[in-house]
């Protein structure tokens, strides 16, 4: 019977432990949506079955009654990295947890390992990282910080690491100008869907 990567596979005879390193450099990595506030257990669940995961997490401060307190949360909430072989798929469907396989229809399609390296050397940097809204050429965004606050406009480039610049309706007539990435939002009908986070997924412009 064939599989399919959204989790509805015909079930071998029995059981079998799966170790990764039989698929040998045929493993590629591939991001797993899991249900939510899965991310940690599903982790552990991958783990403990011999495969590579990969859960990043972030330090956050949140106020607990009369104190503060900083938690580790997810930096991709619903999602876990995991490296496999595709064609061998079975047993990462089956753990507690995991939903699917992130792709293009039924199609799962792999994460590249610069990717992944960098998102490791980011959170191991000791810098403070965070969860950001995708941002790409032509969508929709308003400005939430800065002398332009309140405005919206088309991205239209992305100019290294910090620098925006849009396109802004005023009076009929375009403007282009120069804006910190920081200030900018996209608009929420039209923000980019989780999974095609990872397929484009840059940590620098």
């Amino acid at each position: 019977m064939s599989e399919r990567c959204d989790g509805h596979e015909a079930r071998p005879a029995g059981p079998r432990h799966w170790n990764s390193e039989e698929a040998g450099a045929d493993t590629r990595w591939f991001a797993l949506s899991v249900k939510p506030r899965h991310e940690k257990s599903t982790s552990a669940a991958l783990r403990f079955k011999g495969y590579e995961e990969f859960a990043p997490l972030y330090s956050s401060r949140r106020r607990w009654s009369d104190r503060f307190k900083d938690v580790e949360l997810p930096l991709f909430a619903g999602y876990v990295f995991c490296r496999f072989d595709v064609r061998r798929r079975l047993p990462v469907l089956t753990t507690p947890g995991v939903l699917r396989i992130v792709g293009s229809g039924k199609e799962p399609v792999p994460v590249l390992d610069s990717e992944i390296e960098a998102l490791r050397a980011v959170v191991g940097s000791g810098l403070v990282v965070e969860p950001w809204p995708f941002l790409e050429v032509g969508c929709q965004i308003g400005i939430e910080e800065g002398p332009l606050r309140g405005v919206h406009g088309t991205l239209l480039e992305i100019k290294g690491r910090e620098r925006l610049v849009l396109s802004v309706s005023l009076l009929r007539r375009s403007i282009a100008v120069e804006v910190d990435r920081r200030w900018v939002m996209p608009l929420a009908k039209n923000a980019v869907s989780a999974p095609s986070n990872f397929r484009a997924l840059s940590l620098g412009a």
